[in-house]
């Protein structure tokens, strides 16, 4: 009798598929595919900025076509000598005006012409380490045109060493002020009749309320496309002297405008004719 020989079946190899799951497993695992005596790899690490230094920051609310002042602070690295700058670039609709601190504390100040941006460079040796010490500030003017209660993008700070390396970034919140209402009817010093009409100017479309020394509403309105605004009181005011002013409020924020004194008469100014 002859004797059959059968095949061995072949090993199926691991699916490509698979392999990679475990590869993946075990580069999630750490050292779970290693062979025994090798040591693991040390993770990745940023050596030129440590985390808790990256933090800068800082935020200003600004009227339309008026300057404010941004202190930028935050940063925790180690102390950076001579040569190291931190610039900050202007979000959109603003501009940098001026580096307050040029030529003081050992920092030198420049803006670009167009101000897109501005910068400080140190220029004297850190003893305390410099950019620690508190916020360095700039002066950032709104365009005219920019809408109350919108934050302006793209403000960002950055701090460099002397060889240009970064060391520190972030960023800066502009917010988009609310300018202050005027209340020019009356106008301070007349006399008036209680129940005279209360007017002046405003952002269009903003509420205008009118309070008095005491802090009670007069009367409220809103003003129209052309920043006028007016109301009649709810309630006469009384005779004698009076003070009021006007607030504002749009699109989330809001502004307070000057007193004003008069008289009130007590009876209509053209009775007493």
């Amino acid at each position: 009798m002859t004797d059959r020989v059968f095949p061995r079946k072949p090993s199926s190899p691991t699916p490509l598929r698979r392999r990679l799951v475990l590869l993946t497993a075990a580069l999630v695992a750490g050292t779970a595919l290693l062979p025994p005596g090798v040591a693991a790899a040390a993770p990745l690490r940023t050596d030129s900025w440590e985390a808790s230094a990256r933090a800068l920051g800082g935020g200003a609310t600004i009227v339309p076509g008026r300057s404010g002042l941004v202190r930028i602070s935050g940063y925790k690295g180690a102390a950076l000598p001579a040569g190291s700058s931190l610039r900050l670039t202007a979000p959109v609709g603003a501009r940098v005006t001026e580096t307050p601190l040029a030529d003081a504390g050992g920092f030198q100040g420049s803006v670009t012409a167009d101000g897109t941006s501005g910068s400080y460079t140190y220029v004297r040796d850190s003893a305390s380490g410099s950019w620690k010490d508190g916020g360095y500030p700039f002066v950032l003017t709104v365009d005219e045109r920019a809408v109350p209660g919108t934050r302006l993008p793209g403000c960002a700070v950055v701090l460099t060493d002397a060889g240009g390396a970064r060391r520190a970034s972030g960023s800066c919140a502009v917010t988009v002020g609310m300018p202050g209402p005027t209340l020019t009817e009356p106008a301070g010093g007349t006399f008036v009749s209680g129940a005279a009409r209360l007017a002046g100017f405003s952002y269009p479309g903003a509420r205008v309320s009118v309070v008095d020394a005491a802090e009670h509403k007069v009367c409220a309105g809103v003003a129209r496309i052309d920043g006028t605004w007016s109301c009649t009181p709810d309630t006469p005011l009384p005779a004698g002297a009076n003070r009021l002013h006007a607030s504002a409020a749009f699109n989330g924020v809001s502004a307070v405008g000057e007193d004003v004194d008069f008289t009130v008469t007590a009876q209509e100014p053209d009775a007493a004719h």
